[in-house]
């Protein structure tokens, strides 16, 4: 399924933002709209984030959270043979397994994840580095009237 976004006028108008586009792309085409296992983002904090994942059924060991580079990667593995004598007259619950990506923006990490009472807990905090934080820079009023002294 193609989007149905047309992102040339933006290409025209700008320069470098060619990332940008493309991950909108991708975000707006991934193949993954089936909406399990249902989750949550949340903003804890100015630059701290929660993902909430529900997934009952799983246990701790059949469940992986991977950051590479600025993408998440959430995937459950059910154990093969544990539902191999089981009969059911209804399944609702649903125990399939499953692969979630989520885009991260420049500077997030993942601090950490836990597993309480089905829910999947993912903790992420945008670090900016020193270097690109915004700094005063103080004004010398007589900086016009100073030489320059070469060395």
């Amino acid at each position: 399924m193609r989007n149905d976004f047309d992102f040339a006028p933006f290409y025209r108008a700008t320069v470098g933002f060619d990332r940008v586009f493309d991950l909108l792309d991708s975000v707006a085409t991934q193949t993954n709209g089936n909406g399990y296992p249902p989750y949550n983002i949340e903003r804890v904090g100015d630059d701290a984030y929660r993902i909430v994942m529900a997934v009952a059924g799983f246990a701790e060991g059949e469940l992986n959270v991977i950051q590479k580079e600025g993408e998440l990667l959430v995937a459950g593995q059910t154990a093969p043979n544990s539902e191999a004598n089981k009969e059911y007259l209804y399944r609702g619950i649903a125990g399939r397994n499953f692969e979630r990506r989520f885009q991260l923006a420049d500077h997030v990490r993942v601090l950490g994840a836990k597993l309480a009472n089905g829910l999947l807990s993912i903790e992420l905090k945008r670090e900016i580095p020193e270097e690109k934080k915004a700094r005063a820079i103080r004004i010398d009023a007589d900086s016009a009237t100073r030489t320059i002294t070469q060395q």
